[in-house]
């Protein structure tokens, strides 16, 4: 592709080679040549397999999130290995399947695919430079597989893809695209990921055939917290659709590091479940979960302490499963759309437990990554205080402390309802746009523009609001509060009802629908800022001063109340925090009239 750059050296480390690298919006891609120790990817593919990858080539995205480049050169039999891994479970359960594959990547997923006799496959994958990759700059190497006619590539966000696609497939297959070591870090918890919440899982279901099946395969973390927190996001999809026992179309396998979790459209058939546990048996995978399955089947082969998976579907299935979930060590509540946090597994109970564990060498079983944006809110806070409370407190004013208390109170408060607004409306419209740099852009873009033009004509609205008797605060106020909540009740809705028009039209609708929203809250700011220069002029830096560090604070704040509460609990707190800065303003009027 055109804009693939070249390096014009190459990279000796370890004998080890970059080979190009590709810089995009979407992150730095690598690819990478082990000639030496040739890479050889194969997630969890059973130790008595007698197969071997071929050579293959590394791609990562950003240094991490490495998927692999495989040699093939039309013969199949080169591709043994890939009956090997649980992934190829549900190959043994569909018969020549059509089948998506969400996040197709560097294309192991479809290789797997037209190995077990696919009929079709549609690979979704976000990244256009990782098509280009396999496709052109090493499309000798891979087999030429996204030329297959068989296959049909589509450059999509995956969530976005299926709300729009109406077909219906044998298989669905979510792919295994983060590598073990992030998963292991326990950095992702920041990482929202429509992929894997109630919503999208009902989804898929929905996009199956009646014998159809989705098939998502993770990596095992002992003790249990991806997998079972996947396992708590399906039971519960599947009790949203209406069925009454969820178990029947639930299975679940594991090797020695990854786990593969099936749902079945219909309930699974005795002799679904024969088949699978032959699969299973015969490469000394584990069965985690099937229906029926007595509890002395469990950790058979690759043996942990405990059965820790089956025991804990067992739980999730069963009548106290809200009260497992609340004692267990990890957070495995279920994944929503309004809080998308996949790979959060804090919990402040168990803090000091993890803190021990850490000292003896566990350090891997901490959750960073809640942790480190906590650090990262209390070192923002400690640098406001430092930079302009303590400051604000130390110089000679010329505006008495009432003002100071009443008006640093309202650009405050002001800056934090902002903040928590524009995150919340990224985060919904990432939904609707079906891509992360559209949203970004989009709501960004039309805030700024917008709450712009209501600073401008925020004069006008004060004399309106003398009219009627009403502060302006106080209306601009009111605007937001009735737009938002009516965008909480109906966006839902709208966005599915509209999730068919093309990027564009997507846009031109978002747009229409930040507009008022954005242009009330572009009031109250100049408006604060009118009445400061009225009574005390020198203020007017500090207001600035402290509205953007409200801003600076807000931003880490709202991901943390998001994770905790959800985007639409930061909504409402956004309308709480407007309507005290709105009632300090009032207060702040009462007082000078007083005067």
């Amino acid at each position: 592709m055109s804009e693939f750059k070249s390096l014009s050296q190459t990279l000796q480390v370890v004998d080890t080679r970059v080979l190009e690298e590709w810089s995009s919006p979407l992150g730095l891609l690598t690819v990478v040549e082990s000639p030496t120790i040739p890479f050889r990817h194969a997630p969890g593919m059973s130790f008595l397999s007698g197969s071997a990858p071929p050579e293959q080539l590394a791609v990562f995205h950003d240094g991490d999130d490495m998927s692999v480049i495989t040699r093939f050169d039309g013969d199949f039999s080169t591709l043994d290995y890939v009956a090997e891994l649980t992934s190829s479970l549900p190959y043994h359960l569909v018969d020549k399947p059509r089948v998506l594959v969400l996040g197709a990547g560097a294309g192991s997923d479809v290789l797997q695919a037209l190995y077990h006799g696919a009929g079709s496959v549609d690979a979704v994958e976000l990244n256009s430079q990782m098509v280009g990759i396999v496709r052109d700059s090493y499309g000798d190497f891979a087999g030429r597989i996204y030329d297959d006619e068989r296959v049909n590539i589509h450059v999509n966000e995956a969530r976005g893809f299926v709300t729009r696609d109406t077909s219906r497939y044998d298989l669905i297959q979510v792919a295994l695209l983060d590598s073990f070591a992030t998963a292991g870090a326990g950095t992702r918890g920041l990482s929202e990921s429509y992929l894997y919440t109630v919503e999208a899982i009902g989804l898929y279901l929905d996009r199956l055939s009646p014998d159809g099946i989705l098939s998502i395969t993770r990596w095992l973390r002992p003790p249990a917290r991806d997998s079972l927190k996947l396992a708590a996001t399906a039971i519960e999809a599947l009790r949203q659709t209406g069925v009454a026992a969820p178990g029947e179309h639930l299975a679940v396998i594991r090797s020695w590091n990854t786990v593969t979790l099936l749902l079945a459209r219909s309930p699974l058939s005795a002799e679904r479940i024969d088949v699978l546990r032959q699969f299973a048996r015969s490469r000394s995978f584990d069965t985690a979960w099937y229906p029926g399955m007595a509890p002395e089947e469990a950790n058979r082969f690759n043996r942990l302490d405990e059965p820790q998976l089956f025991a804990g579907i067992s739980a999730l299935l069963g009548t106290d499963a809200t009260g497992f979930a609340e004692r267990y060590k990890f957070n495995i509540a279920p994944a929503t759309d309004d809080r998308p946090y996949f790979f959060h597994f804090f919990k402040w109970g168990v803090l000091p437990e993890m803190i021990e564990i850490a000292r003896q060498g566990g350090a891997g079983l901490i959750e960073w990554g809640y942790l480190i944006l906590l650090a990262t809110f209390v070192q923002a806070a400690l640098a406001g205080v430092l930079i302009i409370l303590l400051p604000l407190r130390a110089i000679r004013r010329n505006w008495d402390d009432g003002l100071g208390t009443f008006m640093g109170t309202y650009f405050f408060l002001l800056g934090l309802a902002f903040l928590f607004v524009e995150i919340a409306f990224i985060q919904k419209f990432t939904l609707f746009l079906s891509h992360p740099l559209y949203s970004v852009a989009v709501v960004l873009s039309g805030f700024l523009v917008f709450a712009g033009l209501g600073s401008v004509m925020s004069g006008d609205v004060t004399r309106l609001a003398a009219r009627i008797r009403i502060g302006p605060v106080t209306l601009a106020v009111s605007g937001v509060a009735l737009i938002t909540l009516s965008y909480i009740w109906l966006m839902p809705a709208l966005f599915e009802r509209l999730a068919g028009l093309s990027d564009l039209a997507r846009i031109m609708v978002s747009m229409l629908l930040i507009a008022p929203l954005a242009f009330c809250m572009g009031m109250p700011f100049p408006i604060g800022l009118k009445s400061v220069a009225e009574e005390a002029p020198g203020f007017i830096p500090w207001a600035w001063g402290i509205n953007g560090f409200a801003s600076v604070v807000s931003a880490t704040l709202a991901t943390l109340l998001a994770i905790q509460l959800g985007f639409t609990a930061v909504l409402v707190i956004a309308i709480v925090l407007y309507a005290g800065a709105a009632a300090v303003l009032a207060r702040y009027d009462s007082v000078l009239r007083r005067r």
